[in-house]
C-alpha cells in the first residue's frame, strides 16, 4: 500500500481558516465552522470559518465603504496597474508554496497545480497592462456633435468560485474586477478555502487598499446565496454547476444584478479519418485526464469517424491504462486524488451507469494501489450511444465515452447532441471542413487541431446550458464597468420648439 508523504502538507498551514473582511481575519459572527476534507485521506484536516448572512453584510458593508469613500475607484489606470503588476510579481515569486497549498487542498497534481499558480499570476498581468491601453468610442458628426463613452467600475463584485483549480479561477474573476476599480467579495467553493486564504498577505503586500478584497468562506446554500440576494452588490460572476447557475439566476432576478455565469459542459472532442491519429490520441488523452478530469471544458466525449474506430479505441485505451495515478505532490504523477468523498462516490456511481450503457475498455474502478482516499482509474467507454446518460451528463472526473460516427452530418449531429455547449475540439486536416463544421458546432469556443491552449485576449463562456455571457479580454472589461455615454453639442442646438 503507498503512503503519502508528509513533506506534501503545506508550510504555515492555519490553525484554521477564517474570513478576511477590512482588511482583517475575522471569524464567523455565530462561530460556527465547518471540516475541510484532505482528498488523500478522506479525512477532516481543519475547520474554516462557515459564514453566513451575517458575515456577508460585513463583507458588503467594508467592500462599499472603500468603494464610495475609499481610493480605489479613483484611482488612474495606472496606479491601479502597477499594484495588480506587484500582485503578479508575489504570485510568481510564491509559485511553489501556491501549487503546494493548491495540490494539497484540491487533489491536483503538484505540476499541474505549479502550471496553475504561474497562470494566475499572467491573469493580473494581463489586466494590469490592459487597462492602461483600454480606449473608448468616441463618435464624431464635424461640427456639430461629439459622442463618447466614459467607462466607470460599478461597485461591489461578488465572485462565487468552484473547487477545480480554485486558486487559478479566484484570479481569473479578481483581475479584472479589481483592474477596473471596483471592490469585491469573493466566496471561494467550501471543498477547497485553503488556498483562498493566500490572497490577503498578497494583497496587502501589493498594496492594495483595505475593504477592496474580502473574503468569506462557507457553504453556497448559507454564503453564496447571501451574497447573491445581498441588495448592494450588483455584479456576481459565478463559475460552477449548471444546476447551481440556473438558481443564482432565480435569486438575481429580483435585484436585476449583471450576471456572468460559465457552468458545466459535455464537450465534443470529434477526430476525422485525416487527422494526425497519434496527436488526436495525445490531446484526447490529456484533454480529459488533465486537472484529474475536474475541468469544464474537458473532451468527455470523443467521436470517432468509423473507418479508423477501432484502431482509435485499441490505442486510446492502451494509452489511458498508462497514465500515472498517484499522489498529488508526486512529480510524476498525471493523475491525483479527486477533490471530496461526495465528488469520488458521484464520479463512481457514473462509471457503474457506464458499465451498464457501454463497453468498458480502460479502468473502471479504484486503483488497487491506493484503497483509501478519493482515487480513481482513468477510465474509458467505448461503443457509448447518443442516449447513455455518460453521454449526455458531465461526470467532472477522469472519464471518457468513445462514440463512432459515419460522416460530417453524423458527427456534428452528435456534437450538438447535448443540453452543454462550452467547448468543441476538432481533428482533420480538410482546411474547409475545419472551418465550416466549427462553425456549426453550438459552442461558446472551439480549438481545431490544438488542444485547450487560450489566448486571454479571446472571449470565454458557453451557450446553452453551459452559461450566460463572457469574460475574457475587454468582454471582462466590459462586464465589470457602466459604458455611460456623454454627448456634447458643437454648433448650433438642434432643439425643435414646443409651446411657443
Amino acid at each position: 500500500m503507498n503512503t503519502a508523504s508528509p513533506d506534501r502538507i503545506p508550510d504555515n498551514l492555519p490553525d484554521h481558516i477564517q474570513h478576511y473582511i477590512d482588511g482583517a481575519f475575522v471569524d464567523s459572527v455565530d462561530g460556527d465552522t465547518f471540516d475541510v476534507v484532505d482528498p488523500v485521506t478522506s479525512q477532516a484536516y481543519i475547520k474554516a470559518a462557515a459564514g453566513k448572512k451575517a458575515d456577508i453584510e460585513a463583507a458588503a458593508a467594508a467592500a462599499n465603504a472603500a468603494f464610495h469613500d475609499g481610493p480605489w475607484p479613483k484611482m488612474l489606470p495606472r496606479e491601479r496597474s502597477r499594484i495588480l503588476h506587484r500582485i503578479a510579481d508575489i504570485v510568481e515569486s510564491r509559485g511553489d508554496a501556491v501549487a503546494k497549498t493548491e495540490s494539497y487542498d484540491s487533489g491536483l497534481p503538484i505540476t499541474q497545480a505549479l502550471g496553475q499558480a504561474h497562470r494566475s499570476a499572467e491573469n493580473f498581468r494581463f489586466f494590469a497592462d490592459l487597462i492602461v491601453a483600454q480606449v473608448d468610442d468616441v463618435f464624431k458628426v464635424p461640427g456639430r456633435q461629439i459622442n463618447y463613452v466614459n467607462r466607470k467600475p460599478i461597485g461591489v463584485a461578488g465572485l462565487i468560485t468552484p473547487w477545480n483549480t480554485p486558486f487559478m479561477q479566484e484570479s481569473w474573476k479578481l483581475g479584472p474586477a479589481l483592474a477596473t476599480g471596483n471592490t469585491v467579495i469573493l466566496k471561494p467553493a467550501e471543498f477547497t478555502p485553503l488556498s483562498a486564504g493566500l490572497w490577503p498577505g498578497i494583497f496587502e503586500e501589493a498594496g492594495l487598499p483595505k475593504g477592496v478584497f474580502n473574503l468569506v468562506n462557507g457553504l453556497g446554500e448559507d454564503a453564496g446565496d447571501a451574497l447573491v440576494k445581498h441588495p448592494d452588490v450588483p455584479l456576481i460572476s459565478f463559475t460552477g454547476e449548471s444546476g447551481t447557475g440556473r438558481l443564482i439566476f432565480g435569486n438575481a432576478a429580483p435585484f436585476l444584478k449583471g450576471l456572468s455565469m460559465e457552468l458545466g459542459g459535455k464537450s465534443p472532442a470529434i477526430v476525422f479519418a485525416d487527422a494526425d491519429l497519434e496527436t488526436a490520441i495525445d490531446a484526447t488523452i490529456f484533454g480529459v485526464f488533465s486537472l484529474n478530469g475536474e475541468r469544464c471544458t474537458a473532451g468527455s466525449r470523443i467521436l470517432v469517424q468509423r473507418s479508423i474506430y477501432d484502431e482509435f479505441v485499441e490505442r486510446y485505451a492502451a494509452q489511458a491504462k498508462r497514465v500515472r495515478v498517484g499522489f498529488p505532490d508526486d512529480p510524476a504523477t498525471e493523475v491525483g486524488a479527486l477533490v471530496h468523498p461526495e465528488h469520488f462516490a458521484k464520479v463512481m456511481s457514473y462509471i457503474e451507469i457506464g458499465k451498464t450503457e457501454s463497453r468498458l475498455v480502460a479502468g473502471g474502478g479504484r486503483p488497487a494501489a491506493f484503497p483509501e482516499g478519493n482515487f480513481v482509474e482513468p477510465t474509458v467507454f467505448a461503443d457509448v450511444p447518443r442516449t447513455a446518460r455518460i453521454f449526455q451528463e458531465e461526470i467532472f472526473g477522469p472519464v471518457v465515452a468513445i462514440t463512432p460516427f459515419e460522416d460530417e452530418a453524423e458527427a456534428l449531429e452528435l456534437a450538438n447532441d447535448t443540453r452543454y455547449g462550452l467547448a468543441a475540439y476538432l481533428w482533420t486536416n480538410d482546411l474547409k471542413r475545419a472551418h465550416n463544421f466549427a462553425q456549426a458546432i453550438d459552442s461558446g469556443m472551439v480549438w481545431l487541431n490544438s488542444n485547450n491552449v487560450r489566448d486571454l485576449r479571446t472571449p470565454f463562456g458557453g451557450v446553452k446550458a453551459s452559461g450566460l455571457g463572457h469574460e475574457g479580454g475587454y468582454r471582462s472589461v466590459d462586464f465589470y464597468t457602466h459604458q455611460q455615454a456623454i454627448h456634447i453639442t458643437l454648433g448650433a442646438v438642434h432643439n425643435p420648439t414646443f409651446g411657443k
